[in-house]
């Protein structure tokens, strides 16, 4: 589904009008003849633009949520602007894995249960792979992989308990992409990506599923970044002498290293890439936040979703083409793999045990 056009801002509610915005039925997603029944969702992450516009097409649906804010952006005092009768605002760092368990109890006591949990959180540096500090490296894998594990691993009793649950993982292109400029970024989000298509195999008899999200460059398309996600009351961000949520960061979760060393500084270099397009897209980015929110409540409701949801024609093409290349590759070389030969001399029960390619030669021969 391409979700590049152009258009204005929508509210959540227009973008649930949208008959382009629709998942496939294939996956039994909700609609006028298969209606949802009230879902209690936690997302992670809910403070930046994603998380933010997921939180708003959650409630703009009637589902309860409990918004979690990151404890090293936000206050309490902001996450309490989002309390109301179907939201829960509360502060975790998901690094820490007995925070994210507070958040988890505090969620179930608050709802009776939970049904979707959304993880939005992500943490970036834009840099050469040599100039990346043991901090930059160790903070981006404690946020991203081992962020992730917490949430999963603390959830899954529950989710087994009450036999059905569901992820929402956001991955990135760069989960199936090698960035320049973003090394250590990519490599947690292909651990993420091994992670979630792992554990899906051991939870499938549970009746628990999880798609990774790999959207395209997002942009901040809210029809007002001063509303309070929660309420739509208008909050002014703190810096401005209000204490409602802060706008998100124009360059959202990615951290650009400020001095790069001289074999990576120049106007030209591969390892600038990722910062050349980062300023570059500025609000260019070409994937609406607010219409991939909507996408992905319905895909908390289907009842068989995908693996994986691809957002956007960048998404969809880069991953594509790096596929291809892939398969070329495999093509390529496939003739240097050699089964192990066995001499002819040999004793019997040496030259009885193949390696098990020898159905594979006796196919090609033919």
């Amino acid at each position: 589904m391409d979700l590049d056009t152009a258009s204005q801002s929508l509210s959540p509610a227009a973008a649930s009008h949208r008959a382009s915005l629709r998942l496939p039925a294939t996956c039994d997603p909700p609609s006028e003849h298969n209606p949802p029944r009230q879902a209690s969702w936690i997302v992670f992450g809910a403070t930046g633009h994603i998380g933010r516009s997921l939180v708003r097409a959650v409630l703009s649906h009637g589902d309860q949520c409990t918004a979690v804010g990151w404890t090293q952006e936000n206050t309490v005092e902001q996450m309490d602007r989002w309390q109301e009768k179907n939201c829960l605002g509360i502060l975790c760092d998901v690094r820490v894995r007995e925070t994210v368990e507070t958040v988890i109890e505090k969620s179930i006591e608050r709802w009776g249960n939970v049904d979707i949990i959304a993880n939005c959180t992500g943490y970036g540096v834009i840099g050469a792979c040599e100039d990346q500090d043991d901090y930059d490296l160790r903070n981006q894998f404690s946020t991203n992989f081992l962020g992730t594990l917490h949430i999963i691993q603390l959830s899954l009793p529950h989710f087994r308990s009450q036999s059905h649950g569901r992820y929402l993982i956001f991955s990135s292109t760069a989960g199936a992409l090698g960035v320049p400029g973003l090394g250590p970024y990519c490599a947690t989000k292909y651990a993420v990506e091994g992670l979630i298509e792992s554990m899906l195999y051991e939870v499938d008899i549970f009746n628990i599923k999880a798609t990774l999200v790999e959207p395209g460059h997002v942009r901040l398309d809210e029809p007002d970044d001063g509303l309070n996600p929660a309420s739509g009351l208008n909050t002014t961000a703190v810096g401005t002498g209000g204490t409602g949520p802060p706008p998100p960061k124009r360059y959202g979760h990615f951290w650009v290293k400020p001095t790069p060393s001289a074999p990576y500084a120049t106007l030209t270099s591969p390892a600038g890439h990722a910062k050349r397009i980062v300023q570059w897209l500025n609000d260019r980015q070409p994937v609406s936040a607010v219409k991939s929110a909507e996408l992905m409540w319905q895909l908390g409701h289907c009842s068989y979703p995908p693996l994986r949801l691809l957002l956007g024609s960048y998404a969809v093409e880069s991953i594509r083409d790096r596929l291809r290349s892939i398969i070329e590759e495999i093509e390529d070389w496939k003739h240097l793999s050699f089964p192990v030969t066995i001499p002819d001399d040999a004793p019997s029960s040496e030259r009885g045990r193949g390696d098990g390619n020898e159905e594979l030669e006796e196919a090609d021969n033919e």
